[in-house]
């Protein structure tokens, strides 16, 4: 049985630049998470966030961030279950909340990509100094701060770095690490003891000895991420023994219990997340004395980006959640793991709704979401298009030429509706079990963006047998 992931911190990650919960249930999800096994939070805000002065422009437009009281109750309430709490604030990639505006497109390292900051305009540097700071001042009791740097899209492809990069020597990579350096020497100016992660993914195409002469060595730990249910225990062993080899011992893992598996998925797989986390304890039980893993982030992404389509809310990956918290206290998915998933939330798969339990903070969203999402996806919805009677009498010929048998338009258009109907149903208690936990703007967002359009092609099916029918003289009415 592993002992370094049992022993070292379990940090939830709230990704906020998605579906971000009401402050009442975001409290309540804070509780559970302490229930489950959680002993710190990773806190992404991106928009959320209520930057002032010139900053107040990356607040979000769709939705009020977060006030600074709650900010403050988010913390609290953490703090009285003996939550750690990390801020991440993004400095390098993923700045596409910020850079999207166009006070800041000159900014960016090309133009069409919303996402990379240019590492060579003081200006950008400044920038997400001030972020830093206004997020950091806000949270005083923190110890560790995330500074992302991960998918820096583009790097090198701007005009100012291919002049830069011009110099016989320089590289991508040195590029890359200079900008890290840079920010993380002006944090510790201001707060010399605050202990600064990143993602790891841009430094593991580099060598040792481009690591080791940069001078990032005991400015920043790596956080190593990988989500994959076949991540590859020995390749990440090696690289944290690399990591280690330059003088980088304080490193960090991240998984994932949602948000990994499509970029659209509604509905969370919990053996899929599973899977990722008996790959993480093998990777620790693995590792040489001299790597002191400081913990593991269990990732919830709600997007893949600021611009990406909402997956999987909260309330349907509470127990992929659970078990994957469980597994890493347990040392694997034991039946003393399982049995305290059950004890909290009933079961420990969403899709099995008949054990799911009522009493948890979104269970009930969690239960209409599965039971609609299964319905969206029946061969009858998704495969209307191929029905006999559309296959047979309504093909985009007869579209064209305006033509159809009026006894077989009534079948069609029945069928259509009960479906239609159906799903219409259901949608609306989904939307509103969701207003209760989340913004109208977010429940619009969702039901836009995975209801839609799938029943878009009915509703262009019935509106074009009206049509027909009307180009005829008839209407589904008069043949009922």
């Amino acid at each position: 049985m592993d002992q370094s992931l049992r022993s070292c911190k379990r940090f939830v990650h709230l990704d906020l630049k998605g579906a971000p919960p009401r402050i009442g249930y975001l409290i309540e999800l804070i509780q559970l998470f302490a229930d489950l096994g959680a002993n710190g939070l990773l806190i992404e805000y991106e928009d959320m966030f209520p930057y002032e002065g010139k900053l107040k422009v990356l607040q979000s437009t769709t939705q009020p961030p977060y006030t600074r009281e709650e900010i403050v109750s988010i913390q609290d309430a953490a703090s009285s279950r003996g939550l750690e709490i990390i801020p991440l604030v993004q400095t390098f990639g993923h700045l596409e909340f910020v850079l999207k505006h166009g006070v800041f497109r000159d900014l960016r390292e090309v133009d069409y990509c919303l996402g990379t900051l240019n590492p060579h305009r003081d200006a950008g540097v400044r920038l997400v100094q001030e972020m830093l700071q206004q997020v950091m001042k806000l949270h005083p009791k923190s110890t560790s701060l995330h500074i992302g740097a991960d998918e820096v899209y583009m790097l090198g492809h701007g005009d100012e770095s291919k002049h830069w990069l011009d110099v016989p020597g320089r590289s991508v990579h040195q590029l890359f690490l200079s900008h890290v350096i840079k920010l993380a020497k002006g944090i510790r100016k201001s707060a010399p003891n605050l202990n600064l992660i990143m993602w790891d993914d841009m430094l593991r195409s580099m060598t040792p000895e481009t690591i080791k002469e940069s001078g990032l060595v005991g400015l920043v730990q790596p956080m190593l991420w990988d989500y994959s249910p076949t991540l590859d225990v020995g390749n990440t062993v090696m690289l944290m023994e690399r990591y280690k080899s330059v003088g980088i011992s304080q490193q960090w893992a991240a998984s994932s219990f949602k948000g990994s598996t499509t970029v659209h998925t509604c509905v969370t797989s919990t053996q899929r997340h599973l899977d990722n986390h008996f790959q993480w304890l093998k990777v620790a039980s693995s590792l040489s004395a001299g790597i002191k893993l400081q913990g593991i982030a269990l990732t919830g992404w709600q997007r893949y980006d600021h611009l990406s389509v909402l997956c999987e809310l909260m309330p349907v990956g509470l127990p992929s959640l659970g078990s994957c918290l469980q597994t890493l206290l347990h040392g694997g998915f034991t039946e003393e793991a399982q049995k305290k998933v059950v004890e909290i939330l009933g079961t420990v798969d969403v899709e099995d709704i008949e054990r799911l339990s009522s009493s948890f903070a979104g269970a009930k969203l969690a239960e209409l979401i599965v039971k609609l999402t299964s319905l969206l996806e029946s061969a009858e919805l998704r495969h209307f298009q191929n029905n006999m009677f559309v296959r047979g009498w309504f093909t985009p010929y007869h579209r064209q030429k305006k033509t159809i048998n009026p006894l077989i338009a009534q079948q069609i258009k029945t069928q259509a509706t009960i479906i239609l109907d159906d799903v219409e149903s259901q949608v609306q208690d989904v939307r509103g079990e969701m207003s209760l936990l989340y913004s109208d703007s977010t429940v619009q967002e969702w039901v836009d963006q995975h209801i839609t359009p799938v029943l878009e092609p009915l509703h262009n099916l019935s509106r074009d047998i009206e049509t027909v029918l009307n180009g005829m003289g008839l209407c589904t009415e008069s043949i009922s």
